[in-house]
């Protein structure tokens, strides 16, 4: 079905401001309806979750609703669905988990190409239990990270995996389901950031074959906090620390203390909003795969234009991966990625510079800890922040 930008733009109050956002790839603007859900749950009786009056029960309400409403976005089970403040978060908490039946000598494998909070948590894990980290290379000229890198560093001793889904700072879409097939034949697990990925991307849990995938909500139009998908019968073999009178549970094992009930909401009401961007029928994951082929179509269309007119500028671009989103990672000649981010800032575009966190890919790429400009898209992009984008370039 066909997707215009137009049609929802009048629904995000932030673009009232006048701003051209091409920051999505660091969190995205946010629809009424998402506000009104978090009003809306706060401004109702509200207590610890329970049965025994209404609050309890709006509070219990709200938890199942978001559980399912995440399962439905990944393809994955209510049961095995966990919330944290942010995806760092969970990663750390779950790498400290997981790690405490490594031993000394056992090796874990990060990706070049991937988000400090999907490499530091676990070298640090590694780092505690005496483990062995394992890097795998992407190729700074195509951006591309080819499984084959992967296959020639697992060995018996591998215990986890941990790549990304899509980069951040490149847009790459690595083959998760390939990688999945290598780890799982080395007798390892994966985990998945699926951060940026979930975004751009209808989340098949089934065909990305990987164990964990974390990903946030405020990238896809949500409140800000972190999400966690496995199987519910992997997350009952994890035991974390918790209080002793909290539920040992799956999954809200793993909760640490009162769910932000209210952003809890919010995420709800952001895939419901999503599921509805194009007319249709049937369930809410089919419509979530409808809504989301129909905003790539109309982003590949944007992010060909910004292609062109960065070759005219003669823009050195970095994100040249086959396979990647609307993520584009580029310099001006002759001038520093900073001067053009201010310079667009000063013409009311939102398109920041620096390593966004990237750190590791940005040092491979050879930029080194100053990083360069990115511009992403989001469902509320359009044609006339295009131009204005390439206006602002073109100074």
């Amino acid at each position: 079905m066909p997707f215009a930008s137009s049609q929802i733009r009048s629904d995000f109050p932030a673009l009232a401001a006048g701003l051209a956002h091409f920051d999505s790839p660091g969190g995205t603007q946010t629809p009424a309806p998402v506000i009104e859900a978090i009003s809306s749950a706060l401004a109702g009786p509200l207590a610890n979750r329970g049965h025994g009056n209404a609050g309890q029960r709006n509070a219990e309400a709200v938890v199942v609703q978001a559980r399912q409403a995440v399962a439905d976005l990944v393809g994955g089970r209510p049961e095995g669905v966990v919330f944290g403040r942010s995806a760092t978060q969970l990663t750390f908490d779950f790498s400290r988990t997981i790690a405490a039946s490594w031993s000394p000598g056992d090796e874990v494998v990060v990706s070049r190409l991937d988000h400090d909070a999907n490499i530091r948590p676990w070298l640090v894990a590694a780092e505690a239990r005496g483990a062995v980290v394992r890097w795998v290379e992407f190729d700074p000229t195509t951006a591309e990270l080819d499984p084959a890198q992967l296959a020639g560093v697992l060995s018996d001793r591998t215990r986890l995996v941990a790549v990304t889904a899509a980069s951040n700072l490149l847009g790459t879409m690595p083959d998760v389901a390939a990688i999945a097939e290598l780890v799982h034949a080395a007798g390892a697990q994966l985990w998945v950031d699926g951060v940026h990925y979930s975004a751009h991307a209808l989340v098949d849990l089934g065909a990305l074959g990987c164990d964990y995938f974390v990903c946030s909500p405020y990238k896809f139009l949500g409140p800000h906090h972190g999400v966690l998908v496995a199987e519910p019968s992997l997350l009952e073999s994890l035991h974390p620390d918790k209080l002793l009178p909290s539920t040992d549970a799956v999954p809200e094992r793993f909760e640490l203390g009162t769910l932000p009930y209210e952003v809890l909401a919010g995420t709800t009401a952001a895939i419901d909003y999503l599921a509805g961007l194009v007319p249709g029928s049937g369930s809410r994951r089919d419509r979530l795969g409808a809504s989301l082929a129909a905003i790539e179509q109309t982003e590949q269309r944007l992010v060909e234009r910004i292609e062109r007119g960065l070759a005219d500028l003669g823009a050195t671009r970095y994100s040249k991966a086959r396979h990647r989103t609307s993520t584009l990672l580029f310099d001006l000649p002759g001038i520093a990625a900073a001067e053009v981010a201010d310079r667009l800032a000063a013409v009311g575009v939102s398109a920041p510079a620096g390593h966004f966190y990237a750190l590791e890919a940005s040092r491979h790429l050879g930029l080194g800890d100053r990083g360069a400009v990115r511009v992403g898209l989001a469902p509320y992009s359009d044609d006339g922040d295009v131009d204005r984008l390439l206006s602002g370039l073109a100074g």
